[in-house]
């Protein structure tokens, strides 16, 4: 059987108890009983002791009768709950408060000797034979003219006094189960708020293991658990998420693919047959050359995409003009846009606007939004470049004045292959993945880019790079 983390908690309980009524029974018991023990005989001392200082200093001063010091004891003795003798050096008891003694009849405590105590105060035992039962038998001298004439001594049964100690040991007893008892609440806590949740979340890991990333599972606290919980959840859904985006990208990587190779394969498929005469060879063979172009510009974005997103992308940075990339990219437009009678209009502050960032990946970004305004723009209509600078950050815009993006595909237009029901007439040989490398590039420069469009007015695109800094320093001066 698996041990799980409750189970252990369990084991862990009744070992707390069992211990803890062992050290009750042991450790607690022999404390508890010296405890009693040397309380009782404390005490009794005080008591013998007084008992020495009056009456039976009286007595052996000759101010008081034997008679009177025995009824006097005898009625302390029911108070105190003990034996109280008077006894002399040589072992004849003089006074015992439990019976009246005979004048003519010694009794004699053989082997009497009163150092027995070894330097304390009281002694346990059967007091040299007197007793059938174990005794508590406290000493104190008493004195007369400087001389010890005899002792006080107190006896009071052990089992009196064990059970007054067993009485205190019930109070811990007591306490020990109430613990126990109190302790079950921290049990049902622990269940409640940790066990519970944390079996979910490991049933929920074991589905997710599985490849079940459709389970469902809630966990009703707002504290760590609740959040482990959470951002599990999150997490699976960021996972099943990714799995339909490969999915997506796995189909559209095939449709993008399939449908050139396809048209290439019929168009040379008829030419050898002679569905296509010999001479339209030339004018097929061109929309051949263009469809492998197509595949290429494909092949080459994706390699894009992948090195842009690999881990620990390593990026050149250096402090370049970004008015001159800009100048040098719309320049390389200059053909595409006389044939389609377009104008690329510069606005750019400064001559020279220094920006720190990857210049070869910034004029990529530049060139894929300037060939997207240029494909989705009206004849004879106007492409503003503009730079500004704002809070150590250079912003650069290119707006186009075309057919727009609708709202609801604004969100989408950074997903790789995606193309907006707008743009499909335009672009018939796009790919997709233009503002993807872009997203990507920028992301990486750990920068912003945003989009304002409106459908039949135009699109403006808008990204931050950071100044650099030598730039900052001359400004200083």
């Amino acid at each position: 059987m698996k041990r799980t983390l409750y189970l252990k908690f369990l084991i862990a309980y009744f070992l707390f108890a069992a211990f803890g009524f062992l050290a009750v029974g042991t450790f607690v018991s022999s404390l508890t009983l010296e405890h009693s023990k040397r309380e009782r005989a404390e005490s009794l001392y005080s008591e013998a002791t007084q008992i020495a200082d009056t009456y039976a200093s009286d007595l052996y001063n000759s101010e008081t009768s034997i008679a009177t010091v025995q009824e006097q004891l005898s009625v302390l003795s029911k108070y105190l709950k003990a034996t109280i003798w008077i006894i002399n050096p040589s072992g004849r008891l003089v006074i015992d408060s439990a019976k009246t003694l005979d004048a003519d009849q010694e009794v004699i405590v053989k082997g009497f000797d009163p150092t027995i105590t070894g330097g304390t105060y009281y002694t346990i035992g059967n007091f040299f034979g007197s007793f059938e039962d174990r005794e508590l038998s406290v000493f104190a001298p008493i004195t007369a003219n400087y001389k010890v004439r005899a002792y006080v001594v107190i006896h009071i049964p052990m089992s009196s006094i064990e059970q007054s100690a067993n009485e205190l040991l019930n109070i811990s007893y007591l306490m020990l189960i109430v613990l126990l008892l109190l302790s079950v609440i921290i049990l049902i806590f622990f269940t409640e708020l940790v066990y519970i949740p944390l079996r979910k979340i490991t049933q929920a890991t074991e589905q997710y293991a599985a490849g079940n990333m459709d389970y469902q599972f809630t966990v009703e606290s707002e504290d760590e658990m609740g959040y482990l919980a959470a951002t599990l959840s999150y997490m699976a859904g960021e996972i099943a998420r990714t799995e339909d985006d490969q999915k997506k990208f796995i189909a559209n990587v095939s449709h993008d693919f399939r449908s050139p190779l396809t048209s290439i394969r019929g168009y040379l498929e008829a030419m050898l047959d002679g569905t296509i005469p010999p001479e339209m060879h030339e004018h097929y063979l061109q929309i051949v050359l263009n469809e492998t172009d197509r595949l290429t510009k494909l092949t080459n974005g994706l390699l894009t995409l992948n090195n842009l997103g690999a881990k620990g992308m390593m990026l050149d940075k250096s402090d370049f003009d970004i008015n001159q990339v800009i100048r040098n990219t719309a320049a390389s437009f200059e053909g595409t846009c006389r044939a389609k009678t377009l104008a690329i209009e510069l606005v750019l502050t400064d001559d020279k606007m220094l920006v720190n960032a990857d210049m070869s990946k910034i004029q990529q970004v530049l060139y894929n939004l300037l060939d997207n305004a240029i494909k989705f723009s009206h004849h004879e209509s106007v492409i503003k470049v503009e730079t500004t600078e704002k809070h150590n950050k250079i912003f650069v815009s290119v707006k186009d004045s075309g057919i727009g993006i609708p709202k609801e595909d604004q969100k989408m237009i950074w997903e790789r292959f995606y193309k907006s029901d707008l743009s499909r007439g335009k672009d018939k040989k796009g790919t997709g993945l233009g503002l993807s490398i872009v997203k990507e590039i920028i992301k990486a420069h750990g920068e912003n880019i945003n989009v304002i469009s409106t459908v039949g007015v135009g699109t403006e695109f808008i990204f931050s790079l950071p100044k650099a800094k030598v730039m900052d320093e001359d400004n200083e001066d």
